[in-house]
């Protein structure tokens, strides 16, 4: 089983995207005898989904798991939708900014994560590595390649399962960002690999509490 995992370059300003750090380090390794497999995205409205297309293409992987930072969020999020659309608040690293445009045109509204986003929650926590459910990935260049990455599987790769998680500051990011969350790299990175084993391992979603009253 070949597992890719990508991560975006750093954006908005940063120096450093956890995100991309967490994928590089984690590229090489064997998880239950599986291979591991990092790939950069460009944070980059369209030319991030044809970057991961061409890597599915070429590597033909099992899981995919995307990889993005979200800056002030406490925990690792597990997203568990994407929607079709693209809504900017801030220029792309292209000086693109699009504004209620659809991600895939003609594609559906929404896709729901392949991941067993309920039984990952459940063992990082367990773990003591915080983690919740996320309704909703936003409307940047995170949500567009979880959306993009989703759309193909449904179109092109369908043995694919593939989904996103959101990931906090570096403490070293979060010293810039006065009261900002962080979590340190080897914690995400340790949490990381809880994701991918549990993926690996669990085919049928647990039934457990993930939603919100807002």
């Amino acid at each position: 089983m070949t597992i890719l995992v990508t991560g975006f370059e750093p954006f908005d300003g940063e120096t450093v995207n956890p995100a991309l750090e967490a994928a590089r380090r984690l590229h090489g390794m064997s998880l239950g005898g599986h291979q591991v497999t990092a790939l950069e995205l460009p944070c980059v409205f369209g030319a991030s989904i044809a970057r991961l297309q061409q890597a599915m293409a070429e590597l033909q992987p099992d899981i995919v798991v995307c990889i993005g930072q979200a800056g002030g969020v406490p925990c690792l999020e597990v997203e568990r939708v994407a929607i079709n659309v693209d809504d900017a608040r801030i220029p792309d690293n292209a000086g693109r900014q699009p504004i209620d445009e659809p991600v895939i045109a003609g594609g559906p509204a929404a896709y729901f994560s392949g991941l067993p986003i309920k039984s990952i929650v459940a063992a990082l926590t367990a773990a003591g590595i915080p983690a919740a459910v996320s309704q909703t990935a936003g409307t940047y260049v995170c949500n567009h390649i979880f959306y993009g990455l989703s759309h193909l599987v449904a179109t092109h790769h369908p043995h694919v399962r593939g989904g996103f998680i959101h990931i906090p500051y570096l403490p070293e990011q979060a010293a810039r960002h006065a009261g900002a969350a962080s979590m340190a790299l080897d914690t995400v990175i340790a949490g990381l690999k809880i994701v991918l084993q549990t993926t690996v391992a669990v085919t049928k979603d647990a039934k457990l509490q993930g939603g919100q009253t807002h």
